[in-house]
């Protein structure tokens, strides 16, 4: 399998300002020389990670959506980002998987953070998104996800297995400490690389984020981290490792199997 070149955009963002942070991710973007294959922007990048779905809402083909399809055909990338959407009548933080050709998938955010009161405001997913890309088997999540390792967990099945895990967030300084650790323990229990990209700066409710957007290699070591300010990670994934990691220590191989049982937020 090829290596893969992969861009994480670190960044503050314009509180419910769509307008202006697609501007700043447009000169992020073209800002980029290096050869990259995936481009990896925030939780709620457009807005910030905002409880006011009714007013900052877009469907399936509004102005985001149409700004990441131009994008990822100019840049030649694949493009990904959560944003808020509505459908039917309902809410929803949805990643977006932007191709360069147009086409996309979506995963709508599975695990809604109660303590900020968002499953009050947003309807939680019950399918996961499972991308390829040049034979690499890619699992997106968003945030608070990265807290529940039976939804992340690999499957027993040894050709169902992912290679990365993306988790694109919105998560505060006050807990970076677990986001340092989670990041590492997805890895390490899954033996697979995990790209996590933060924001920076403080949003419209006084947060502040302090990034630490990273990634970290199949055996949980931190390969590079972004600590504070606006930042760009870029670097090549290299296939050989996960497949050395899973050679030498075959522990998936003795993993349990399981079913996950789905429940729903009552509004």
């Amino acid at each position: 399998m090829s290596d893969l070149s992969v861009t994480l955009i670190q960044s503050s963002l314009h509180w419910e300002d769509t307008d202006a942070n697609l501007k700043i991710f447009d000169e992020k973007i073209d800002s980029i020389k290096e050869k990259t294959e995936i481009v990896m922007l925030p939780e709620m990048f457009s807005t910030g990670f905002s409880m006011h779905p009714e007013i900052l809402a877009e469907t399936m083909d509004g102005k985001t959506i149409q700004w990441m399809r131009a994008t990822a055909s100019k840049k030649k990338i694949i493009l990904t980002g959560s944003i808020i959407i509505e459908e039917n009548g309902q809410y929803f933080n949805r990643l977006i998987w932007m191709l360069p050709n147009g086409q996309f998938a979506f995963y709508d955010k599975r695990h809604l953070f109660a303590y900020a009161e968002e499953h009050q405001h947003y309807t939680a997913g019950n399918k996961k998104l499972m991308a390829q890309v040049k034979g690499w088997k890619i699992y997106p999540v968003i945030c608070y996800d990265l807290r529940f390792p039976v939804w992340l967990r690999q499957p027993p099945e040894e050709e169902e297995r992912y290679d990365l895990l993306i988790c694109v967030a919105n998560w505060p300084a006050s807990r970076s400490d677990a986001w340092d650790v989670l990041l590492r323990s997805r890895a390490i229990e899954n033996q697979c690389f995990v790209a996590g990209i933060n924001r920076s700066s403080t949003d419209g409710n006084h947060i502040y984020y302090n990034g630490r957007s990273a990634i970290v290699d199949p055996e949980g070591k931190v390969i590079i981290r972004k600590d504070k300010d606006e930042s760009m990670i870029q670097y090549t994934l290299q296939k050989d490792t996960i497949t050395d990691t899973r050679k030498r220590f075959p522990f998936l191989q003795d993993a349990d199997h399981f079913t996950i049982q789905l429940k729903s937020w009552t509004k």
